[in-house]
């Protein structure tokens, strides 16, 4: 069984930093994409970034780009979301999610439940 596990959120002032986790089991870590998405309270699924299975590879969203970094540690099968600068808009609940191949499609088959994120003052 798929299982994808989010930590790593909480409340953070503007202008902090928090890193989340996703940790996956039921499958071979290694050989996929996986990729964090958002949803802010009222709004739509916005999707993070990506990165591809050997951690090469990473793409961001523009609200995001120059201040989130995704990585990855296949022996540990855990994905990584690095925040910094954060915004009041960054309030979400964030997920990781996973592709269906190797290279990031943004075609994910299996979510995590999400980890709230706040930023607030």
């Amino acid at each position: 069984e798929v299982q994808l596990v989010e930590s790593g959120g909480g409340l953070v002032q503007p202008g902090g930093s928090l890193r989340l986790s996703c940790v996956a089991s039921g499958f071979t870590f290694s050989d996929y994409a996986m990729s964090w998405t958002r949803q802010a309270p009222g709004k739509g699924p916005e999707w993070v970034s990506d990165i591809d299975s050997s951690g090469d590879i990473t793409t961001y969203a523009d609200s995001v780009n120059g201040r989130f970094t995704v990585s990855r540690d296949n022996a540990k099968n855990t994905m990584y979301l690095q925040m910094h600068s954060l915004t009041l808009e960054d309030t979400a609940v964030y997920s990781c999610s996973k592709d269906v191949s190797s290279g990031a499609t943004k075609e994910c088959d299996y979510w995590g439940k999400g980890t709230q994120v706040t930023v607030n003052s």
